[in-house]
């Protein structure tokens, strides 16, 4: 049977976090539970290594224990009867960046939920070049959080502190889906009020005219900058202290964008805050609604 996108359907349904165990990788994976927990998802953990202890895979019943989800001592089967399918995966077949994009060709991945470095290359354990090039007809959204920020959920309650959102649009990509995508992660998050900015840089000639969702508890506003592109939205999103950073992308393969120096890479190099690309195209952002 095909599943259609109605009122209840989920734009998400399965999460994949690579980690390779540091702390950084912890803070990210507190952002792949959430989400995953938020939108009852498939959530697989993967770490690429040859000689990868299993104890050093984040606990899931442990963290939901600790955000009060779950009661202490809760057995291993209170997690999937929260509506989270979790799986732990050690692959070590091959470099970083390959054996995770051959589990994307295996499994389709609706959001990926990646810790990254604003120092010199913005995945380092993950290496500098993309050496297989991937063919798909559906990108995923990419949530990638900077090595030295919190974020957006707490690692010790699994609280939301999601209050400014910063949306940079252009005529292309087409900036609809990335609108659709800050309020929907907004209403599944639970996040009762904020700001939604849309940033453009350029003039209001240019700025291209929107319809924008309703979500209860937010406002819209419109800002206009001129200048240098990526320094607009840099300034922008630390001048509204941004909790995160949404972006369009016209590629097809979001992980793949974000490595190969695209403009969603360069501004998280200059940003604190959290970025979720949004292919245009991709399942995901054809189902939002």
């Amino acid at each position: 049977m095909t599943q259609t996108a109605g009122p209840g359907f989920s734009i998400i349904r399965s999460v994949l976090h690579p980690t390779d165990f540091s702390e950084s990788s912890l803070v990210a994976f507190h952002h792949a539970l959430k989400a995953a927990l938020s939108t009852k998802s498939k959530l697989t953990l993967l770490h690429v290594a040859s000689d990868a202890e299993w104890s050093r895979f984040p606990g899931i019943r442990e963290t939901l224990e600790r955000w009060g989800v779950l009661p202490e001592g809760s057995p291993k089967s209170a997690v999937g009867e929260l509506g989270i399918a979790a799986n732990k995966m050690v692959a070590n077949d091959g470099a970083p960046v390959d054996t995770v994009l051959r589990y994307l060709e295996k499994h389709p991945t609706d959001l990926i939920v990646l810790a990254t470095s604003r120092r010199g290359n913005h995945v380092p354990w993950l290496g500098k070049s993309v050496s297989t090039p991937v063919t798909r007809k559906a990108g995923q959204m990419t949530l990638l959080i900077p090595g030295d920020a919190h974020g957006f959920v707490s690692g010790e309650d699994g609280s939301i502190s999601l209050k400014n959102i910063l949306i940079p649009i252009a005529s292309t990509p087409r900036p609809e889906p990335a609108l659709k995508a800050a309020a929907r992660f907004v209403r599944k998050l639970n996040s009762p009020e904020g700001t939604f900015t849309v940033l453009h840089v350029g003039d209001s000639n240019s700025m291209p005219a929107l319809r924008y969702p309703e979500v209860q508890g937010w406002t819209w506003k419109k800002e206009l900058r001129t200048g240098e592109v990526i320094a607009g939205i840099v300034n922008t999103a630390k001048s509204l202290e941004a909790h995160l950073i949404v972006m369009a992308t016209d590629g097809r393969n979001g992980f793949l964008d974000v490595l190969r120096g695209s403009h969603s890479e360069r501004v998280l190099r200059y940003c604190a805050a959290p970025l979720l690309t949004v292919p245009v195209g991709s399942r995901a952002s054809r189902f939002l609604i």
